[in-house]
């Protein structure tokens, strides 16, 4: 079973303070017993019911240092993630990877667009592949769905 929730902790106590016994509660929100036991006592020795810090890799750029990454790729779209880096890289006098910046934009929704370096030829002009959302990148995978401009 996942974990309570923030508002199922709150509810839970709720119910202890309101009399009601832990087995009634435990019925009530089909959990465990131990687990409304667990709460219960938890909250008698630390005072708090929120999650406890989980252990887990440092993040190379904050919060702030990701949303502005995201508005200066919303500024142009048509910036590669090298040279949103190289932006990021003068702004913060960090170091940080293309991949942070790739996964930084993809978590906020926004995709790359891949295009050619060489200007197009009226000719025959070359396409520029534009991602749909949800879909994986040019080339990473057979079935990667594009739409050609």
């Amino acid at each position: 079973m996942s974990r309570l929730s923030e508002v199922d902790r709150h509810f839970a106590l709720e119910l202890l303070q309101a009399g009601l016994p832990i087995s009634e509660v435990s019925l009530r929100m089909n959990l465990n017993r131990t687990t409304i036991f667990r709460l219960r006592q938890r909250l008698h020795e630390t005072d708090t019911v929120s999650d406890r810090p989980r252990s887990r890799r440092p993040r190379c750029t904050s919060h702030r240092q990701d949303r502005n990454i995201v508005r200066n790729h919303m500024g142009n779209r048509f910036l590669s993630a090298l040279a949103s880096l190289r932006h990021t890289r003068e702004r913060n006098n960090q170091r940080i990877s293309a991949n942070t910046v790739r996964r930084h934009l993809s978590t906020s929704g926004l995709l790359l667009v891949a295009h050619t370096s060489a200007p197009p030829d009226p000719a025959s002009p070359s396409p520029t592949y534009a991602m749909s959302p949800g879909t994986c990148r040019v080339g990473s995978h057979p079935m990667a769905k594009c739409h050609i401009q």
